[in-house]
């Protein structure tokens, strides 16, 4: 229904409007459209642009040094939780050294509690490729344990390793976290009635106790990513055979000075001093510093605000359902906070 009012011109003659709220809401759909329209047009235009442009191509960027000269050291960083995303960017910041004639050697510089067994293995790999060509040395800062030392024996057994004074490395070892959410469900009145094809199909499911045939099964996986670790280790530490890894490997993090004595690394050094000892090795009196950067792709710009906030509201459902997924990792520390089974 129209509604009447009556207003007082200026002369004091009554005036009459005509309010229709069916314009009213016309206006509010009309402007919930146009916001909708722009929502959508900047989703589609960061997807267009994030098909169009390879922001995982790695950029150089000056770090220290000449800024003039010629020839140039790598800085590779791994500061990182070694997963995904960050394993193709450093996989492709060490193709690109690899390639540019400029850059006659390469600091690793470690920072990393580990991560995924299989991406730890991809960085080793493309080290290793990466030290036969050019000299690579090692810096450990805060923490580069268990997946963190492992890509750092990608640099080879010539390879110095350096560990500054509270630096804390090793844990060499393999864990597959998994939930024991078997007394929860209990109490709630749930319980696991998977359909499989076989009697393995559904392990590490957390709502039902690991049989025998199961753990002998994951006992044997994780047994093999172990030795694979010993393996490098002794392949990369010509003062350690496989025997003394393996007594090494207990799971444990050593501090800078008992890593030094065990022989998991080689001394204490800063990262300027570091630089200085591979720019001496190399016989460069100047040399440009470089660091490899990625650019955000329009999504994480456009939703960088959000992505920096906390995570809240976890559904804890959600957290068991997606530990049944097995993820075999080199990683120290734990990724969960309920009652565990853990290897």
């Amino acid at each position: 229904m129209n509604q009447t009012v009556l207003h007082k011109g200026e002369q004091g003659t009554p005036t009459i409007i005509i309010q229709q709220p069916g314009r009213r809401l016309l206006l509010m759909f009309l402007l919930f459209a146009l916001a909708f329209s722009l929502m959508l047009n900047l989703g589609l235009l960061a997807s267009v642009g994030d098909l169009t442009s390879d922001t995982n191509t790695p950029n150089e960027k000056f770090h220290s040094g000449d800024s003039l000269a010629d020839a140039k050291i790598a800085r590779i960083e791994a500061n990182f939780m070694i997963m995904n995303p960050y394993t193709d960017r450093i996989i492709k910041a060490i193709k690109k050294a690899a390639k540019d004639d400029e850059v006659k050697g390469v600091l690793l510089v470690i920072d990393s509690p580990g991560g995924l067994v299989s991406d730890s293995h991809e960085i080793y790999h493309q080290i290793k490729i990466l030290s036969e060509k050019k000299p690579v040395f090692v810096q450990m800062k805060g923490i580069a344990a268990s997946g963190g030392y492992y890509i750092a024996m990608g640099a080879g057994p010539d390879a110095p390793v350096y560990v500054e004074p509270t630096t804390w490395t090793g844990s060499i070892g393999v864990i597959v976290p998994r939930y024991n959410a078997t007394e929860l469900a209990d109490k709630i009145g749930v319980k696991a009635d998977s359909l499989a094809t076989g009697p393995l199909k559904d392990t590490l499911n957390p709502l039902k106790e690991m049989s025998p045939r199961e753990r002998q099964v994951w006992d044997a996986i994780i047994q093999d990513s172990f030795d694979r670790f010993l393996s490098v280790i002794a392949e990369n530490r010509p003062n350690l055979n496989l025997e003394q890894v393996r007594e090494l490997a207990t799971g444990q993090v050593y501090t800078a000075n008992q890593a030094i004595k065990n022989g998991l690394a080689d001394e204490i050094s800063f990262e300027e001093d570091s630089l200085t000892k591979l720019k001496e090795k190399l016989g460069l009196k100047t040399v440009k510093v470089i660091n490899y950067t990625y650019p955000l792709s329009l999504t994480e710009s456009l939703l960088s605000v959000t992505a920096r906030q906390p995570e809240i509201n976890i559904d804890p459902f959600s957290k068991i359902l997606e530990a049944s997924t097995p993820r075999a990792m080199y990683l120290f520390g734990s990724q969960h906070g309920l009652k565990s089974d853990s290897y």
